[in-house]
């Protein structure tokens, strides 16, 4: 299961609702999409591969990822967060094939190498295969604010552990403690569960969805979505469920919230400085440069991010790339 909505809005101007940051060539030479597909098709062929998304999405997605097509896809008829999403998914995979596995993936994170994901996804299934619910979990190594965590309990088995709770991005103060404390690992919103055991735990846990549940069988996904409240599958029922399981990931990982990952997963320059498209930066240092067309200079500045795509050009400082959601929602409502 592919999840690949969302705007992606930390990353305009090059990201816009016709073209999410999904579609963009953030952590390769190729777009994330393609990336994720891979991942997915060596884990369980490319016949079992569900994808979810809206219908404006779906030919610029089949575009961007060679062998994908129509019959791929879960078309959302509208936008209600992960907690539907996955909801559907499970009914239509749980009807498909009665007593199945479901592997729930991103489609915009970073992840090599893809052998250290299947050994990490075999030990989850050990997992999900005694009836828990389990999310991969990756060791921070450095105080993230924009991820959320999850602390870890008792032991289980090969480095899975029981869930103690969840902790959605917190402050810088609260990271910083997490990483000294250690016991706390980063929550990659990658899941593995049966599909049963999931649509058991949303009708016990989940009332923004259990009551909406039987329009999937009586009325179809439409009537679904329309009834449903928009919830993640992290407050629907990962931090209710006692049923949680935590694995550790033994491959590296970012989701490429914002600007700022581009230092992480592309290659800098001598000076710290990320160009991508045709781009120079002179006496210049720790800038992040994406440039579609034309070329953008920098001269004797640092930390700044500078994007130039289609008609826009945005420069920001790199310290405030995190909060370029609010900058768009400012630029839509004519808030100056």
């Amino acid at each position: 299961m592919v999840l690949a909505g969302g705007e992606g809005s930390r990353f305009w101007p090059a990201s816009r609702p016709d073209r999410p940051k999904q579609l963009l060539a953030l952590g390769s030479p190729r777009p994330l999409i393609q990336d994720t597909l891979e991942r997915a098709e060596s884990l369980v062929g490319s016949e079992r591969i569900l994808v979810v998304a809206s219908e404006p999405l779906i030919d610029s997605l089949c575009d961007s990822a060679p062998g994908l097509t129509r019959t791929s896809f879960l078309v959302e008829p509208a936008a209600r967060s992960t907690g539907p999403a996955l909801a559907w998914a499970a009914f239509e995979i749980e009807k498909l094939s009665p007593g199945a596995l479901m592997i729930s993936l991103h489609a915009d994170h970073v992840i090599h190498p893809i052998s250290e994901l299947a050994g990490t996804i075999d030990r989850a299934i050990s997992a999900a295969n005694r009836g828990s619910l389990v999310c991969l979990g990756v060791q921070p190594d450095r105080p993230e604010t924009g991820y959320g965590y999850v602390e870890v309990g008792d032991a289980t088995g090969d480095r899975t552990w029981r869930a103690r709770r969840f902790v959605e991005k917190p402050d810088l103060e609260t990271a910083e403690g997490y990483l000294a404390a250690g016991g706390f690992l980063w929550n990659t919103g990658i899941f593995v569960w049966r599909a049963a055991d999931l649509l058991a735990a949303l009708r016990d846990l989940a009332p923004e969805i259990s009551d909406a549940l039987p329009l999937l069988e009586s009325a179809g996904p439409e009537a679904f979505f329309e009834a449903v409240e928009p919830i993640s599958i992290d407050v629907a029922v990962m931090e209710r469920s006692p049923a949680v399981e935590v694995a550790l990931a033994t491959f590296a990982w970012d989701d490429v919230g914002s600007w700022n990952a581009l230092a992480r997963t592309r290659t800098a320059d001598s000076h710290g400085n990320v160009l991508v498209g045709p781009a120079r930066a002179i006496d210049a240092a720790r800038n992040v440069v994406w440039a579609e067309e034309g070329t953008v200079v920098l001269f004797d500045v640092d930390d700044l991010v500078v994007v130039r795509s289609g008609d826009v050009t945005m420069v920001t400082r790199r310290s405030s790339a995190p909060d370029l959601k609010k900058l768009v929602a400012r630029l839509r409502t004519g808030d100056e």
